[in-house]
């Protein structure tokens, strides 16, 4: 073929158009069009004309968007919780508060150190894309072939392609026999595809069979698998987890701004010394702001990490840990997730007067083992039990190609006759024999019951005595699904958790599984995606919210439909394991890469499985859920008591002009209580049987009722103290400094349960820390260590003291759950608690 008339008005070759402009339609362009729009030849390209198109498209490789690992370890220093807490390491430098300020900077450098280094481990999704590539092809260039690096193709080069290549680049077939084609990481169809002249294959796909050249029309980023890239890289979300936590700051900032600000303005009214209230104010204000409340959550999930990794769950974004055990809809590839991504013969289809050993015999001779094909290797397994060992020798052997569409085995009986079995396409099959049109009918019937079923029909034939062919029927070839698949997906539905199945292949085939696990055959063809105009948007998602499954998807519908789910307000999962799972997984709240998942889907995801199946997700929800609950018992229990100590400091200076302890103690305070609390990492829980979410109205509710209540005890105190025993100031404020310690350490026993504390007995990791800080708290106290001395006796009846109000303070948890949650379980009159479980076998 000649030059092109473009090419001869541009004799450069230069494309006019870009391979960064209007590529999305080239495949669809025919092969003329293609070669006019690439202005090249079925010749190659030349040196020169390949020099200009890499500099007008680059090379073909995945650009990525490099960030600067300084300034990602910086922006964790950034944002509300971040300001206040350096805001008060400055004041505490500024009036030579050192002990402070060494405190402050410590914890917020740990913080960021723990953010940056769990989402450095996560890995970079676009450089494991980027190693799937080819590394190499062989490209036609100045009239001669060659091999070159697959970076350096451009668009117009001409290659060959061969079986066990990995595609380099899009390309268009030439003219040719048609080739296999495994593009199963790409699409999700399960089995490979037969491509001919003319058809486009993708970059990244893998020839199974044949041999062809090909015209390269896109390269890096402008292919198929460059789009999934992009994809992968603009995919971002917000944790649920980053939220809970900003609210939470925000709320504790609020009130102790606004509580801090009255003690400043009362004081100032006063005439008290401006330097020593702006330094008590400033504690305060450390004691109130939740400096370790990342840290404390980040070692949590850090800690449950660590127990999922146990169960072979590797958890690559510790945010995700939270998300997972908020999961409402889990969109679950099929195959090799549901399925066990290996063909499985089924039951046969036999014309009259044949039996199963008989076809399951000619299959078996008209397959062959060494080339490892997945239907040959079916077939051979299936019929292993149905057959003898001894099976005639193999005497000529016709592979399978893409023409033919059969094989065949030439091979001798016991009795010296000569015969012939074949196997392949059904119609194919039934052409060879002498009587097809009398066995037709039911032979079509056959086939088209087994494909609504999405079973893949093979059709077998063997010649008689006299050489004539018969066919002897339909062989249904399917991909079944896992033993524990059912039960999974029964356990994740009364766990709360919705299953979608999400998968490349026919809808049929979809249904079929579908159907067999229980998920339901309301199945979409992903077809309906297409040209979706504004007014039907609001109906397709809908749909796509009330489906059960999705079929003939590719990696945008796979986007989209994670994206719709997570607009709808639901928190999405998606499994996956190959290049075309990876956006949807990096877009999904918890993207979680099943077992044998491709180093593409394993950057992207958030979570990665060791073990095959979905069972350990079932597994990790579990133990997502226990983390998440020690995260709510935490976040309670620091607001309580911020709010305790803030309006129990407020009110005793406003009213009583009385500061209740001194700057040391609230210091004290915050380094015993938050020290020992890390400990909750550990704590014994048990998970909901629903799905777990930040209901801020509730935690803050909750926690509001316990502060308060601890206000009133702490006054209480300060009334005996002051009024009834007319003990001394500095004695008074080491009572309430041991009262606020000890009592402050005993609310998470309550916070821990949504029951009575009892429900639950806690981990011994747990109480042997808050023993062991309140010892020491109470030590400091009895032997005055930075405060006044009270001794054993007073200590004694300030424990006596904080543990009859922690009893009140577990019975109004109970009533605030029963109040805030309508849900709750009404733990005041129910009879299945331990006491009355108890009370029943005594009266038995």
């Amino acid at each position: 073929m000649g030059p092109t008339m473009h090419q001869q008005n541009n004799p450069h070759g230069k494309p006019q158009v870009g391979a960064a402009k209007a590529q999305e339609n080239w495949d669809q362009l025919s092969l003329t069009q293609l070669e006019e729009r690439l202005q090249c030849t079925l010749d190659g390209l030349t040196s020169a004309q390949v020099q200009q198109r890499l500099a007008e498209s680059g090379y073909n490789e995945l650009t990525e968007v490099e960030t600067n690992v300084y300034l990602k370890f910086l922006s964790y220093f950034w944002g509300p919780i971040p300001w206040m807490i350096e805001i008060a390491a400055i004041l505490s430098a500024l009036v030579q508060h050192w002990a402070d300020f060494g405190i402050i900077l410590t914890l917020l450098i740990v913080n960021a150190v723990v953010g940056f280094w769990e989402e450095f481990q996560a890995g970079n999704a676009i450089a494991a894309l980027k190693s799937k590539l080819a590394l190499g092809a062989r490209v036609k260039r100045d009239g001669k072939w060659q091999q070159v690096p697959a970076r350096q193709l451009v668009p117009g080069d001409l290659i060959r392609i061969r079986l066990g290549d990995i595609t380099p680049a899009d390309a268009r077939l030439l003219e040719g026999d048609p080739i296999e084609v495994d593009q199963s990481a790409l699409t999700g169809e399960s089995l490979p595809v037969t491509r001919k002249t003319n058809d486009s294959i993708f970059s990244g796909s893998i020839i199974r069979q044949g041999e062809t050249d090909a015209l390269v029309y896109g390269t890096g980023a402008n292919t198929f698998f460059g789009r999934t890239a992009s994809l992968v890289q603009g995919a971002t979300t917000t944790s649920h987890f980053q939220k809970a936590v900003l609210k939470i700051g925000d709320f504790l900032i609020v009130v102790a701004v606004v509580l801090v600000a009255l003690i400043l303005i009362v004081a100032l009214f006063r005439g008290d010394p401006i330097a020593e209230t702006l330094q008590f104010a400033l504690v305060l204000t450390v004691a109130a702001i939740p400096v370790a409340m990342p840290t404390v959550l980040s070692v949590t999930m850090a800690v449950g990490a660590r127990l999922l990794a146990k169960g072979e769950t590797i958890v690559s974004r510790l945010a995700s840990i939270e998300e997972l055990a908020g999961m409402d809809v889990l969109c679950s590839d099929k195959t090799g997730t549901l399925t066990k991504n290996e063909l499985t013969l089924g039951e046969p289809y036999l014309l009259a007067g044949v039996t199963k050993n008989q076809i399951l015999r000619a299959a078996a001779l008209a397959s062959r083992a060494e080339d490892q094909d997945a239907i040959d290797l079916a077939i051979l397994t299936g019929a292993k039990e149905s057959l003898d060992d001894h099976l005639p020798t193999i005497e000529h052997y016709q592979p399978f190609d893409p023409v033919n569409k059969r094989t065949e085995a030439l091979f001798h009986e016991a009795d010296g006759t000569s015969r012939r079995a074949s196997k392949g396409a059904p119609q194919v099959i039934l052409a060879l024999a002498s009587n097809a049109e009398q066995v037709q009918p039911a032979f079509d019937t056959a086939i088209n019951q087994f494909a609504q079923r999405g079973f893949r029909s093979l059709g077998v034939a063997e010649t008689d005595a006299s050489g004539q062919w018969q066919v002897l029927g339909v062989l249904p070839l399917f991909d079944p699904p896992r033993d524990d698949s059912a039960a999974t997906i029964a356990q994740a539905k009364e766990m709360g958790c919705d299953v979608k199945m999400v998968t490349g292949d026919q809808v049929a085939i979809g249904r079929e599984i579908a159907g067999q696990l229980n998920i339901g055959t309301n199945l979409l063809d992903a077809e309906i995606f297409k040209a979706v105009d504004y007014h039907h948007s609001a109906r397709i998602d809908q749909m796509i919210e009330d489906a059960d499954g999705f079929a003939q998807v590719y990696p945008e519908h796979k986007y989209h439909i994670v994206d719709v789910l997570q607009q709808r307000g639901h928190i999405v999962g998606m499994t996956g394991d190959g290049v075309n799972d990876a956006p949807a997984l990096k877009k999904a709240d918890c993207g979680i890469a099943v077992s044998g998942a491709t180093d593409a889907a394993r950057a992207a995801a958030d979570i990665v499985l060791l073990s095959p199946g979905l069972s350990v997700v079932i597994d990790a929800i579990c133990e997502a859920r226990k983390i998440f609950q020690r995260m709510n018992s935490y976040a309670i229990y620091r607001i309580a008591e911020t709010f305790r100590v803030l309006l129990f400091m407020t009110l005793s200076i406003l009213v009583f002009n009385f500061y209740p302890v001194t700057a040391v103690m609230i210091v004290l305070l915050a380094l015993l209580n938050d020290g020992a609390i890390l400990s909750i990492a550990y704590d014994r829980v048990h998970y909901a049987n629903r799905p777990e979410k930040w209901n801020m109205p509730l935690v803050l509710g909750i926690s509001s009722v316990l502060g308060l209540a601890g206000v009133a005890a702490s006054f209480g105190l300060f009334y005996l103290c002051e009024r009834v025993y007319k003990l001394d100031p500095d004695t008074i404020q080491t009572i309430i400094y041991l009262k606020l310690s000890v009592a402050g350490h005993m609310t998470i026993f309550a916070t821990r349960t949504r029951g009575p504390f009892w429900s639950i007995a806690p981990a011994k990791v747990l109480v042997l820390a808050v023993v062991g800080t309140q010892i020491l708290a109470t030590l400091i106290a009895v032997f005055g260590i930075f405060m006044a001395p009270i001794g054993w006796e007073k200590a004694g009846m300030v424990w006596i003291y904080a543990l009859a109000w922690f009893l009140v303070n577990d019975r109004l948890k109970l009533i605030a759950y029963r109040m805030f949650d309508p849900n709750e379980d009404a733990w005041l009159d129910k009879a299945g608690t331990p006491i009355h479980r108890l009370l029943n076998r005594f009266h038995r």
